[in-house]
């Protein structure tokens, strides 16, 4: 710091003490990640700098201004930013439209070829592409003829520049001429900006080959108004159903047999389908006449015709059936067997009022043989081996199927057990003290029965009855009467397979079942199990 009274020398300054900042002002900053040059208004240790009150165009103008009086040399005004070529003329591209005539040899339909490019100039470098736009199908190599580079002018190393392109000129590029038509409108200014004078634009010619094949659409000319292609996208899925009947009892062992008949508008053709029944004793073949087209009269077609080997076409039919020859209450010729319509279907009703204008559709009565009483085939008695449902399987069919299930009592009753205690009513004394155990499984009605072993019994425990249904003593072989567990009360007998079982007492979820379905079960069985289950609890 240097005292205004004191001259300034050395030793008459000294420092501050209460600077504490002496680095220098930014001079830059950032603006969307570029770097930004700013003039920075505080000096070393914070302290303002004078500001100028020009803007940089006015200290620009002031450093080209020469005085008229100077002393000593006058000052040279600062040169001009240098600007590279690669940055002034960045993505700076010339375009001419041009095309080259290629020689065709060895072809009566053309003698040459007119093929367009576009020439595109690199402003940057001075270097020319030639591309050929691409054309589908054309046969021909099409796309970028040349890459960008360099294209040379003469023997003397000199090279093509734009001050050389003109339009209506020719320029050779390696041996092959393109002529210049036309170019685009930032390549007309920029030549315009250059002091060039460009030529008139010139249209491109038509290649001859090209203009051959145009030709134009051919005009058809259908002779009836409804032609093959009309019919086709008009008539598809379209079907005709009428409801014969072949009346072939003329013959012996004839009959009359019910048969359906198509008649597909798409292409005129028709099928014949039989009607089978059940047990009617034919062999199951469905299509009696397969789908084609039918003359009217067979007896038409000369007889030189070798019909044996060869089918019939339209040279030979002088005339096919066609919906106008079906009617309900028509009888209509076909292959030789005379079929009678007698009904038809809701959109062959609807289709012949809208043609044809027939609103009369009244089905024909046909008298229906008599049907034969049938045979109710009763299955044989149940012979005692396996169950009476398996049994019964094998008389409905070859192959026996399981039986069917009730799986929604199977849903319902899943897990549902319901356990008694038993001992076996017997005469003999080793049977007086066996205790068993005999669980119904409601999904399925059937009942099962356990010997719980006991030591120095002398009897085997286990398992003394798999799962079944249980016969009641008395009922019919046919139609048994299985025992429930609305037979099952405490202190009754029940006979399994001549062993006879006195049911003792029953687990307490047997019980709360019970007066849960209350409905199911006769008072006196409830009441049993409640006094069982009474007494043990005092």
């Amino acid at each position: 710091m240097a005292s205004p009274s004191l001259p300034f020398l050395p030793g008459n300054t000294f420092a501050d003490p209460t600077k504490s900042r002496f680095h220098v002002a930014q001079s830059l900053r950032y603006n969307n990640g570029y770097a930004i040059p700013q003039r920075p208004t505080l000096g070393v240790g914070g302290e303002p700098l004078p500001l100028n009150q020009l803007t940089d165009a006015e200290l620009d103008e002031l450093s080209k201004t020469r005085p008229t009086m100077t002393y000593g040399k006058p000052k040279e005004p600062a040169p001009e930013e240098f600007v590279p070529a690669h940055v002034a003329f960045d993505k700076r591209v010339l375009l001419f439209r041009a095309y080259f005539k290629q020689t065709v040899h060895e072809s009566p339909d053309e003698h040459y070829r007119v093929r367009p490019v576009k020439i595109y100039y690199y402003l940057e470098d001075d270097s020319i592409s030639v591309v050929e736009p691409v054309i589908q199908n054309s046969g021909i190599p099409q796309g970028k003829l040349i890459k960008r580079q360099l294209l040379p002018k003469n023997e003397f190393g000199e090279t093509w520049h734009w001050k050389d392109m003109n339009l209506g000129e020719d320029v050779v590029f390696y041996g092959k001429v393109f002529h210049i038509y036309d170019c685009d409108k930032w390549t007309e200014d920029f030549m315009a900006s250059e002091g060039i004078q460009l030529n008139p634009r010139e249209a491109c010619p038509i290649d001859p080959y090209t203009v051959s094949r145009d030709h134009p659409e051919h005009a058809f000319t259908s002779i009836s108004p409804f032609d093959k292609l009309k019919q086709f996208l008009e008539m598809d899925r379209k079907v005709l159903r009428f409801y014969c009947l072949w009346d072939d009892r003329d013959n012996m062992f004839g009959e009359m047999r019910p048969h359906i008949l198509h008649y597909y508008l798409v292409d005129d053709t028709i099928e014949v389908r039989e009607v089978h029944e059940a047990n009617d004793g034919r062999d199951p073949f469905p299509v009696l006449i397969c789908r084609q087209r039918l003359p009217k009269n067979r007896d038409e077609i000369p007889a030189s015709f070798p019909s044996c080997v060869m089918e019939f076409s339209s040279d030979e039919v002088k005339e096919w059936l066609s919906p106008k020859d079906f009617g309900i209450g028509k009888t209509v010729n076909v292959m030789g067997r005379k079929f009678l319509v007698y009904d038809c279907d809701e959109f062959t009703k609807q289709y012949y009022h809208s043609t044809f204008g027939v609103t009369d559709f009244t089905p024909v009565q046909i008298s229906q043989p008599v049907p034969e009483e049938q045979f109710q085939s009763a299955p044989p008695p149940y012979n005692g081996f396996g169950s009476l449902e398996d049994s019964l399987q094998s008389c409905l069919s070859l192959v026996p199927q399981p039986p069917k299930k009730d799986f929604i009592k199977m849903l319902e009753n899943d897990g549902k057990i319901l356990r008694y205690a038993a001992v076996m009513d017997s005469s003999r004394p080793e049977d007086k003290n066996r205790k068993f155990i005999i669980s119904y499984r409601l999904s399925d009605d059937r009942m099962s029965i356990y010997e719980p072993p006991q030591r120095n019994a002398g009897i085997l425990g286990g398992k003394f009855l798999e799962y079944t249904q249980v016969a009641k003593p008395g009922s019919p072989v046919d139609n048994p009467n299985f025992y429930t567990p609305q037979d099952l009360a405490i202190g009754c007998t029940i006979e399994v397979f001549k062993h006879k079982f006195v049911v003792t007492d029953a687990d307490h979820y047997v019980l709360k079942y019970m007066l849960a379905n209350k409905d199911a079960f006769p008072e006196e069985v409830i009441d049993s199990l409640a006094k069982k289950h009474t007494s043990e609890t005092k």
